[in-house]
């Protein structure tokens, strides 16, 4: 099985190449380039044009002609949406619009008790997180160590004086735990990713579009052990220049007093996590980014 190995391609060279076309020359042209890329990209990363089109052709049931023009299209699309987060980040979002479904639960989230949002790798979640500055606290991105440090150091110094911070996870230590703790009780939001997760992780295997895949329990365990809502929550890209935010409405489950209660709410929320998952990429079937054996298929 082709596992995510919690690093995501490219490099700080491309992040700062993008940078320099965007001070620049502007948006436009930076997508321009960006079809250059697509192609590279297209045909030397066979794992990931395997894994679009296996999605594509066997889960949405698209015909091979149109599962293969999707291919272009979802790379294409990722690399606008990196472009838009470098463009954010250099105080370009004047540039962009919005629509924003659910704000309202948010802001009464951040306003009362604070909790967890869970995205997924699909549309843009660092927009997601740039665009949740709106509510008026501290946002806590929650992200892998493995996913290039050197690029994590560098969108964290472009998001300085802006109310995010990450927490990294590590591979041998869990002082995430306690940062995420600390956030918790100073009513902060802490954002995290519900799709992916490392080998050796604990997770749980559900029906996601008609077969079995895994998904981490982690993300789902935190609004448990804080006793705080959680909700679901997406920024997908609909045209050059324009986002939609969508985020359900904040859930609070009572903290369960034993394994067995503790399981059954991992598993509804996990369930309505799958079936907002599966609403949003119907939608946006270019969008969905995670260019692996997600379903451990066997072809």
């Amino acid at each position: 099985m082709s596992e995510w190995t919690g690093k995501t391609r490219g490099g700080i060279a491309g992040y700062k190449s993008f940078v320099f076309l965007l001070k620049y020359f502007g948006i436009s042209t930076a997508y321009f380039f960006l079809r250059f890329v697509v192609l590279y990209f297209l045909i030397f990363s066979p794992t990931a044009v395997k894994a679009s089109y296996y999605f594509l052709n066997k889960r949405l049931q698209f015909s091979s002609f149109k599962s293969s023009r999707y291919i272009s299209r979802t790379f294409y699309k990722l690399g606008q949406v990196l472009i838009d987060k470098i463009a954010f980040l250099s105080g370009l979002n004047k540039n962009y619009t919005f629509d924003f479904d659910g704000e309202e639960h948010l802001r009464e989230m951040a306003e009362k008790t604070g909790g967890v949002l869970i995205g997924v790798h699909a549309g843009s979640w660092e927009i997601a997180g740039h665009l949740l500055k709106r509510l008026n606290t501290t946002v806590n991105i929650v992200m892998f160590a493995n996913e290039h440090e050197k690029i994590a150091n560098f969108l964290s110094e472009m998001y300085k004086d802006k109310n995010v911070k990450f927490i990294t996870i590590g591979n041998d230590d869990y002082s995430h735990l306690f940062r995420i703790s600390e956030a918790l009780k100073n009513r902060e939001i802490v954002a995290i990713h519900g799709d992916r997760f490392l080998p050796g992780s604990n997770t749980i295997t559900k029906e996601f579009f008609n077969k079995q895949a895994k998904f981490p329990v982690g993300p789902f365990l935190i609004p448990l052990k804080y006793n705080v809502p959680v909700c679901y929550v997406s920024a997908m890209k609909e045209t050059s220049r324009h986002y939609h935010f969508y985020a359900t409405p904040p859930e609070k489950f009572r903290t369960p007093k034993n394994p067995a209660d503790r399981n059954r709410l991992v598993n509804l929320m996990l369930e309505e996590y799958i079936g907002n998952l599966e609403k949003i990429l119907l939608k946006y079937p270019d969008q969905w980014f995670n260019f692996y054996n997600f379903w451990d298929c066997e072809n």
